[in-house]
C-alpha cells in the first residue's frame, strides 16, 4: 500500500510540476512553492517503496556470482548482504531519531516566502522506511537463509498442484 502511496504521490507531483512549467511559461506566474514541495516528496517517496523494492528484490543487487555458488555458500553471501542492508538502514534510522524529534518539537521548515513546507513528515517517512526496510531484510533472510517459505506462495503453489 505504500508503494501505490508513492506511485500515486509521484504522479501528484508530475502533475504539479507540468502546471508549475505552463504557469511559467504559458500563463506568466509560477505556482508558489514547488520547488520546496518537490525537495520533499522526492525523499518521502524513495522511503515509502524502500521496503517494497528489498521484499520484491528490486533492491541494488549483484547476483550474478552468486548463482554460481554452491547453496550454503550462497546463504552464507545472501545472510552477510542481508545484515549489511539492515546495518545500513539501522544507522540510516538510529541518525534521523534526533533530527526527526527536532523538526517536529521546533516546527523546522524548508522555504522561504510564499510555502513553507515542514520538514517533520519528510524525517518521519524516512524513519518508517528505514523501520520497513529493516524489518523485510529480516524477512528475506528469513525466507531465502533459513528456508522459512512465505505462506501465500506455498499456498498457491500448493493450489496449482
Amino acid at each position: 500500500s505504500l508503494m501505490i502511496l508513492a506511485a500515486v504521490w509521484a504522479l501528484g507531483l508530475s502533475l504539479l510540476i507540468v502546471a508549475d512549467i505552463l504557469g511559467n511559461n504559458v500563463y506568466g506566474g509560477a505556482i508558489p512553492g514547488v520547488r520546496e514541495i518537490v525537495i520533499s516528496s522526492i525523499v518521502m517517496i524513495v522511503y515509502l517503496q524502500l521496503g517494497f523494492a528489498i521484499r520484491s528484490h528490486s533492491m541494488l543487487r549483484a547476483d550474478t556470482l552468486l548463482h554460481i555458488l554452491p547453496g550454503m555458500l550462497q546463504r552464507a553471501v545472501l545472510l552477510i548482504g542481508y545484515a549489511l542492508g539492515a546495518a545500513f538502514f539501522l544507522m540510516v534510522l538510529s541518525g534521523t531519531v534526533a533530527p526527526a524529534v527536532w523538526a517536529w518539537t521546533t516546527s523546522e521548515f524548508w522555504g522561504e516566502g510564499a510555502l513553507r513546507v515542514p520538514v517533520w513528515p519528510t524525517r518521519f517517512v524516512i524513519l518508517l522506511g528505514c523501520a520497513l526496510a529493516i524489518l523485510n531484510y529480516f524477512v528475506a533472510a528469513m525466507i531465502d537463509v533459513f528456508g522459512l517459505e512465505d505462506r501465500d506462495k506455498t499456498e498457491s503453489s500448493g493450489a496449482a498442484r
